[in-house]
């Protein structure tokens, strides 16, 4: 495989990790104190885009991270 194809790879198995972790730490909220009554359709897509929000920022931080760290070595 090319190396931008196993970047690619990881990528996608990263964020979806971290979709799956921050959709189960969002659980633990309750949101629904904060949601109008009624807006039950509104307060489930809140949720899915600050899931959505969160392991982007999660994933990139993580992808950043291990990236640099690999171009550690071109130091010495």
């Amino acid at each position: 495989m090319e190396p931008f194809g196993q970047q690619s790879l990881l990528n996608i198995i990263v964020n979806l990790v971290f979709l799956a972790v921050s959709w189960w730490a969002i659980q633990g909220l309750h949101i629904e104190k904060f949601i109008k009554s009624g807006k039950v359709v509104q307060a489930r897509l809140l949720m899915i885009l600050l899931t959505i929000a969160l392991a982007s920022l999660v994933s990139t931080f993580f992808m950043n991270y291990l990236s640099w760290s690999l171009q550690l070595q071109y130091l010495f």
